[in-house]
């Protein structure tokens, strides 16, 4: 397998075990540098494994039935991986307050769906960074957070 190949698994495994419908947080062990950079607009930057999991332990909370998945085939150069997903989830568990915009009161029952495109950095097996741009005005509409206009 080419450098390349072996980067697309790396993140195949990370977009199934970390956003996918079943959770494994030991995924973050297993291939998150120690200081990796997760970072997205709808969220403050998150840094270090267990900033990372302390984040996804919380939205999972808040969205239990939070789950993203690729919509598109992984498309990798060098040390570069890019992927195209869907995802969202309903808000059914405890308040949540991580986004930018503002915070949601304990199980408002309202549902987020949106898409973006993730850009990771792999080197020597372990991701170094993941940044993402997400369509984040759709799901602060969906959740209230933002009105239309």
């Amino acid at each position: 397998m080419s450098k390349e190949d072996d980067n697309k698994a790396v993140v195949g495994r990370w977009f199934t075990e970390f956003w996918g419908k079943d959770v494994n947080l030991a995924v973050i062990d297993e291939i998150a540098a120690p200081d990796m950079l997760l970072k997205y607009s709808l969220h403050e930057p998150r840094r270090g494994r267990a900033d990372i999991r302390a984040f996804m332990t919380d939205f999972r909370a808040a969205f239990p039935d939070l789950n993203f998945w690729g919509t598109a085939d992984l498309i990798a150069e060098g040390d570069y991986v890019v992927g195209q997903w869907e995802g969202g989830g309903t808000h059914t568990g405890p308040a949540f307050g991580d986004f930018l915009i503002g915070g949601l009161s304990a199980a408002t029952g309202r549902t987020m769906r949106f898409t973006g495109t993730t850009v990771l950095k792999v080197i020597d097996g372990k991701i170094v960074e993941e940044i993402g741009l997400d369509d984040g005005l759709t799901a602060m509409t969906q959740l209230g957070l933002v009105k239309a206009a």
